[in-house]
């Protein structure tokens, strides 16, 4: 971590947010289903809404990281966000929060992309595995910021005051991006000027695509929204277990994180790794499949193992990034991103039709074993699709 400048501390706590509002809502579901009437099904809509917007905006990110680098673009988009903080703090029906969802998704959409662009500018294809593994691992503390001390905090003050306090942490990250970051050195003009078109014409990446479009959406979907209710319905369990579980989660998806690099030096391939990591996801959800109401004890650390096998995104990225030419990185980084969060959206808005049916058919323990079905089988054709993919051209 001593390559962290300040401007990349101050990313991260941008990207802590990100990681915050992405997650906060299985929390939460209980106090929004009594006060506004929000259901499940209606926090599955925010959640998708939140990865759409995200996902939307990869493409004019990446363009804007390229024509006026990180420092305007996560500062001044950090302000959506903020706004939409201010608009759930004040929502009393269930689309108030599907509007302010689509805000802060806006907002956060360059958290992650405007730090790999800087450590993809600045280091070797090799080094940057492993900085976007550590930045990943640390800003990963806003997924635990959203389990058990946001339960904490919002027993204590309320889930509206809370909201308005995240809404000033917002526009305080904001200020500090645009004092704090600093842009790589702009190309000059023997670079040529990149498409989306470029991107599309590099072979090696046609078959990372579909993995990368599902490989985050499953451990994403669960942890931010599922986890919560599933345990609740299933297990009667109380907030304060739900908060724990969803805080054992976060807390093994840094520590997958944190290996990651190790992982690859021991396996000695980035692809090998997320081959093995990704497999292990797929045993681990079809476990919660075939296991839904064992035990809460079992369902736990299930729930703990899906965060820990689901830290592979970092690795992936790391393995589309080794394709990308300099001229690429802005936009390639931002498209490999733009798969990742709106497959992920795409499964959140799919997981609402597939639970309420499996609901009506047979009563929450068949919703909820569908559903973990319904995560566990694009992520394994996506699995035999990357098998096709070759390794990074430097290993």
């Amino acid at each position: 971590m001593g390559r962290f400048t300040p401007g990349i501390w101050v990313l991260v706590l941008g990207y802590m947010l990100s990681q915050f509002y992405r997650a906060f809502l299985a929390v939460l579901s209980p106090e929004l289903r009594q006060e506004i009437g929000a259901t499940p099904g209606d926090l599955a809509i925010s959640s998708g809404i939140w990865f759409a917007a995200f996902a939307l905006m990869q493409v004019p990110v990446g363009r804007w990281l390229d024509q006026i680098g990180p420092k305007a673009t996560a500062s001044a988009l950090m302000l959506a966000a903020a706004a939409g903080a201010a608009v759930f703090a004040m929502a009393s029906a269930p689309w108030h929060l599907h509007a302010a969802m689509g805000l802060i998704g806006i907002g956060c959409s360059p958290a992650l992309m405007s730090a790999y662009y800087i450590f993809a500018r600045n280091f070797s294809p090799r080094e940057f595995g492993t900085l976007a593994g550590m930045f990943v691992a640390v800003g990963a503390l806003g997924n635990l910021l959203s389990a058990t001390p946001l339960v904490v905090v919002t027993e204590a003050v309320g889930w509206r005051s809370t909201l308005w306090g995240m809404c000033a942490i917002t526009l305080g990250v904001a200020l500090a991006e645009w004092l704090f970051v600093r842009d790589p050195e702009r190309l000059d003009r023997s670079h040529p000027a990149g498409r989306l078109s470029d991107i599309l014409r590099l072979r090696a990446l046609w078959f990372i695509l579909p993995l990368f479009a599902v490989n985050y959406g499953a451990s994403a979907a669960i942890r931010g929204l599922w986890a919560g209710p599933y345990l609740e319905d299933v297990f009667r369990a109380a907030p304060a277990t739900v908060g724990n579980a969803t805080l054992l989660m976060g807390f093994a998806m840094i520590a997958g994180n944190f290996l990651a690099g190790p992982a690859v030096r021991a396996v000695g391939s980035v692809r090998r790794t997320i081959l093995i990591g990704t497999a292990g996801t797929v045993v681990v959800i079809g476990a919660l499949w075939l296991f839904t109401t064992q035990s809460l004890a079992l369902s736990v650390a299930l729930l703990a193992l899906v965060g820990f096998s689901g830290a592979s995104y970092v690795l992936l990225i790391a393995h589309g990034r080794a394709f990308l030419p300099t001229h690429l990185v802005g936009r390639g980084v931002t498209f490999l991103n733009m798969f990742s969060i709106g497959g992920t959206g795409l499964l959140q808005f799919g997981s609402r039709p597939v639970f309420q049916h499996a609901l009506a058919a047979g009563g929450p323990t068949a919703a909820y074993s569908t559903l973990f079905l319904f995560f566990t089988l694009p992520l394994a054709l996506g699995l035999v699709l990357y098998f096709m993919t070759p390794e990074a051209p430097h290993e």
